[in-house]
């Protein structure tokens, strides 16, 4: 059992190779035309892709079995499972190469296979016709490695290594329609946003082992008390800035919507499972260190309350169904930020485990959607409540357990997380400004959610269908209209994420406080209530025109994105242009002047090295000539 944390790395790692190497082989090539063998091949890539990603899913869930849920309730801490496979010699402090599943990494390790399974199977379905399928489900192959390397490290520069392959895994998926420029600048930023925010999260990582003498995280935990007060907050504000990258969390946000430009299969990954579930639980794995560091902390909690408010603003304005998706991402990341500001791990990793289990589901039912109506605006949806029954009740399930609608899993966790952030009013370690800051805000976002989650749910299935005028058909061709639900490899996973996006609250066992439970739910009542008031009253009309004058700002994520531009981008881009400009001019310009120079003289030494005797004896008779003309001249 100690060897399962790396057989559950290693196998999705294989299959990544498998799937971009073997796939394709030549001696595996089915005989037929090449479509029947691109279609081999993505058949291969498939098996290569599930198989692996279930074995890593049952290791994991063997390892949890028990310490999970210890964790959920707040025991005391086990013995990890695990081993170290060897030590790197630095010269300085040794790299481990430990991989073991504590309490916190095995019920994480959870969450991460299953959603990757469920990913992997509703693929096939989604994708199955593009021809890059085989590199695609590689790639998530190796995404999900990278988290589970990230997961179950023991040494902090070993899971730097997982870190940063899964920015690598989320720039080639975010991009994988990379024919679309959009697509491929949506890759770009947000690789060089989460890039930012890692340099500072590598440094952390130095302030810390330095300190400690040892990058293994238990080493490293165990010599927080010995640390000074400036080392501590030095290291966690580090930390913070690639926390910030990662889980999409003010100032570092704004790559998380664009990322919409992916595959919706990779978009519900993201967001559920890897990359933004990974900076929540780096907060959560070093909590110690962040709870010794108090003005950490404050910061933490700032950051967490303009996000989880200003996020859902934004979410409740956007009519692009897997954008308003993303925006409560960051809503939802950003409670858990406040969760572990408030000084509970258990509260916020509880909601992280909830969450990846509806978010998952929201964006597998929205990619049902999107692949019937071919289009991720819900300006053009309506009405599909009857077409795809299936999905239109999965994805309600979904909904309500992103609002903590009860009995829904998400009602149990945002009941934690909200009592958390109550109790640090009265008593705690955050400054008074800031817990009242973060409660405040918390209790205002859960009424925005209710409305969000509303708008869209009554967009996309209630009302009039809008029907989308088709070109006209070749002569003699009927138009023909796909009323059935998405293929079953994308139905069955939807289904199966529906059951604990719907039961999972109920797996920490129910420790309901009933005030703040009523709040929550009057709360998100309201705010529902206002949507459906405003739809009722012209369901043709967008329910966001609720926010008045405030939409645009809304609808533009508060232009968060034009003031990096003008501050950021395009003085870097003018000082990039300056920069070519010099080196074409000044640098090159030297150069190609020394060669014109050079040109030149070699031109005169050229008239009168041209091979014409007549020349010769003409400069010879002259030079002659003038030394007797000076001779006699000046003797």
């Amino acid at each position: 059992m100690t060897i399962f944390p790396l057989l559950a790395v290693l196998l999705p790692f294989v299959a990544a190779f498998a799937g971009l190497l073997l796939s394709r082989r030549p001696h595996f090539r089915s005989p037929g035309t090449p479509e029947t063998r691109r279609a081999a091949g993505r058949r291969r890539a498939a098996w290569f892709a599930v198989f692996p990603t279930a074995a890593s899913a049952v290791l994991a869930t063997w390892l949890a079995w028990g310490p999970g849920f210890a964790f959920l309730e707040g025991a005391s801490p086990g013995e990890p499972v695990g081993r170290t496979y060897g030590t790197i010699v630095t010269g300085g402090i040794p790299i481990s190469l430990t991989l073991q599943a504590d309490d916190l990494s095995a019920i994480l390790g959870v969450l991460v296979t299953f959603v990757a399974l469920a990913v992997q199977v509703y693929s096939v379905g989604y994708l199955h016709d593009d021809p890059r399928y085989p590199s695609y489900s590689a790639f998530i192959s190796l995404f999900t490695s990278a988290m589970l390397l990230v997961v179950y490290a023991g040494d902090l520069l070993v899971l730097y290594v997982g870190w940063e392959i899964m920015g690598l895994c989320s720039y080639l998926l975010i991009g994988h329609w990379w024919e679309d420029r959009a697509n491929s600048r949506a890759a770009v930023k947000a690789f060089l946003v989460t890039r930012l925010g890692d340099v500072g999260f590598l440094f952390g990582i130095f302030v810390l082992g330095v300190s400690a003498g040892s990058f293994r995280i238990a080493d490293v935990l165990a010599k927080v008390p010995e640390m000074s007060a400036g080392t501590l907050v030095a290291a966690t504000m580090l930390l913070l800035a690639g926390v910030a990258g990662k889980s999409a969390q003010v100032p570092l946000h704004t790559w998380l919507p664009d990322a919409m430009a992916g595959p919706t299969p990779i978009s519900a990954l993201i967001h559920a499972a890897t990359m933004v579930a990974a900076g929540i639980f780096i907060v959560a794995r070093l909590f110690p260190a962040f709870l010794a560091a108090r003005p950490t902390l404050d910061v933490l909690a700032v950051i967490a309350a303009l996000g989880m408010l200003g996020a859902a603003l934004a979410a409740l304005a956007q009519d692009d169904l897997k954008r308003v998706l993303a925006y409560s991402t960051v809503s939802q990341l950003a409670y858990m930020a406040g969760g572990l500001a408030a000084g509970s791990d258990s509260a916020a990793i509880f909601h992280l485990l909830t969450h990846g289990a509806f978010k998952a589901l929201l964006f597998l039912c929205a990619g049902a959607v999107i692949h019937h109506v071919g289009s991720n605006l819900m300006s053009q949806m309506g009405g599909l409540r009857r077409t795809l029954p299936v999905t239109f009740v999965t994805m309600t399930v979904g909904f309500a357990a992103l609002t903590g609608i009860p009995p829904a899993s998400g009602f149990f966790s945002k009941d934690a997380l909200l009592l958390t952030m109550e109790r640090a009013l009265t008593g705690g370690r955050l400054t008074d400004a800031a817990a009242l800051l973060l409660y405040g805000c918390a209790l205002a976002t859960v009424a925005v959610t209710g409305a969000y989650a509303t708008r869209a749910w009554l967009r996309t299935f209630l009302g009039e269908a809008r029907v989308v005028a088709l070109p006209e058909p070749e002569p003699g061709t009927a138009h023909v209209v796909d009323v059935r639900e998405a293929p079953r490899t994308m139905l069955v996973p939807i289904v199966l994420l529906a059951v604990p996006a719907l039961l999972l609250g109920f797996a920490g066992g129910v420790h309901l406080d009933l005030g703040v439970a009523a709040i929550s739910v009057v709360l998100t009542l309201l705010g529902g209530g206002v949507v459906y008031a405003f739809w009722r009253g012209d369901p043709a009309a967008d329910p966001a025109r609720v926010l008045g004058p405030f939409l645009g700002p809304c609808e533009r994520a508060f232009y968060v994105d034009g003031l990096y531009a003008a501050v950021f981008v395009r003085p870097v881009l003018a000082l990039a242009r300056l920069v070519v400009r010099t080196d074409d001019r000044v640098v090159d310009g030297a150069v190609r002047g020394s060669g014109r120079t050079m040109q030149g003289l070699s031109g005169m030494l050229r008239l009168v090295q041209n091979g014409n005797v007549q020349l010769y004896v003409t400069g010879l008779l002259a030079g002659v000539l003038l030394i007797v003309v000076g001779a006699v001249v000046f003797a």
